[in-house]
């Protein structure tokens, strides 16, 4: 079954998750606050250096199952699964600074226009993921169900460890989910 699925977070996750499951079939668009970043990523622009992920990038881009944008509503409305996978970077205490975590998910639920599952992608401490739905569903009217799946990604064969997983792992509430 081909889904539309909306990335948000175009960092090293969210890029190979996107381009990935692009090339699986799936209609993907990739969110990002980085203009400059997501005009070169729609010209085919590779930032990071991973095999495999330019020819990825560039195929899916002109098989128009890939594309990106600035625009949080604009992705939200086309996700059916969306996969959070922004930057949790320490804060001055060394705990994770969730700001953008929190952000992303305040911005998911105030453009939802149906149900959405949302895929935990980012590295957060434990009890994140209940704390952030619970707040998701108090700002919109459609079900949000919050699933966690961490990624096992090896720099150098994340496109390879994506497509040919040793193991999936996804914590979930709703089975359904």
């Amino acid at each position: 079954m081909r889904m539309r699925v909306t990335v948000v977070g175009t960092g090293y996750v969210g890029l190979v998750t996107g381009a990935c499951l692009a090339d699986t079939g799936n209609h993907v668009i990739g969110v990002d606050i980085d203009a400059g970043k997501v005009a070169r990523l729609q010209k085919g622009q590779c930032p990071i250096y991973e095999p495999g992920l330019p020819a990825l990038l560039t195929e899916n881009l002109e098989a128009d199952r890939l594309r990106f944008t600035t625009d949080s509503h604009q992705g939200v409305s086309h996700g059916e699964v969306i996969f959070l996978a922004v930057g949790t970077p320490p804060s001055p205490s060394g705990a994770a600074d969730l700001s953008m975590v929190e952000e992303a998910a305040a911005s998911i639920a105030r453009h939802a226009n149906g149900p959405k599952v949302v895929a935990m992608k980012s590295t957060v401490p434990v009890g994140t993921g209940e704390m952030l739905e619970r707040r998701m569903r108090t700002m919109t009217a459609h079900p949000i169900h919050l699933v966690s799946n961490p990624e096992f990604l090896k720099e150098g064969s994340a496109v390879d460890d994506f497509l040919r997983p040793d193991r999936v792992v996804i914590g979930a509430e709703n089975p359904a989910a």
